[in-house]
């Protein structure tokens, strides 16, 4: 049997059996795997460690007959301690797996787990208020499966301009004039492109008022996220 080595993140897990678990892990190169992991529930297991959340790990395993493969030896690589010191960043960190989870069911591609690392770094740094940390994460999903919305133009085709206030439609993922009622403003629209092009979260705390942008813009990246990749 051929031994596989790659790096892993694990996105669930739960128990089989008296002392198994089972888990399914992301990889940057053979994508969604689903693993056994013999004994690791025991005392003594040396496999314990590279089954723990919000970590990042070195691993090795074997194919089975079927889609569950084997886990045969595991190595921590990185750890993420602060997360679990505040209660509302472990259940964003949650939230985080169980939604990468859903969006590689069909398709995984190398991005989706480079953003569960930056994911887990921007966490694990208190520095980072966790609405910038949530935003980023659902902007980068939503990227990644190609519905990045037009930060451009309007419905209309019109370049978005300095002087007007906007609504937004998901559906078309297109921003719509509404002069006098509009809630996104230029200020939302230009905090949203630098969103959409990082690929980490650290860089949106230096910009100023990120915070207070991120609350305005939470409820238009969530509607994106539930229109188009939570159906």
């Amino acid at each position: 049997m051929i031994l596989h080595k790659t790096k892993a993140i694990v996105l669930n897990r739960r128990n089989y059996g008296e002392a198994d678990r089972i888990i399914s892990v992301l990889t940057p190169d053979n994508g969604k795997l689903s693993l056994i992991a013999k004994g690791a529930r025991s005392m003594k297991s040396k496999l314990a460690g590279a089954i723990e959340l919000f970590t990042i790990n070195d691993i090795g395993y074997i194919e089975g007959r079927g889609e569950l493969c084997t886990l045969t030896y595991g190595r921590l690589e990185r750890n993420f301690p602060d997360i679990v010191k505040d209660i509302d960043r472990v259940q964003l960190g949650y939230e985080v797996l169980k939604n990468v989870d859903k969006s590689t069911d069909t398709v995984v591609e190398s991005d989706y787990y480079s953003l569960l690392g930056e994911a887990f770094a921007g966490l694990d740094d208190p520095s980072i208020d966790s609405c910038l940390i949530k935003l980023w994460y659902l902007a980068r999903l939503i990227a990644i499966s190609g519905h990045t919305p037009n930060l451009v133009k309007d419905a209309n085709g019109t370049v978005l301009s300095e002087n007007k206030r906007y609504g937004f439609d998901p559906a078309a993922m297109n921003f719509f004039v509404q002069n006098g009622v509009g809630i996104y403003r230029p200020i939302h629209i230009k905090f949203l492109r630098i969103v959409f092009v990082c690929t980490k979260p650290g860089p949106l705390k230096r910009i100023n008022g990120a915070a207070g942008l991120a609350d305005d813009l939470q409820p238009l990246i969530n509607q994106i996220y539930n229109y188009h990749l939570n159906s």
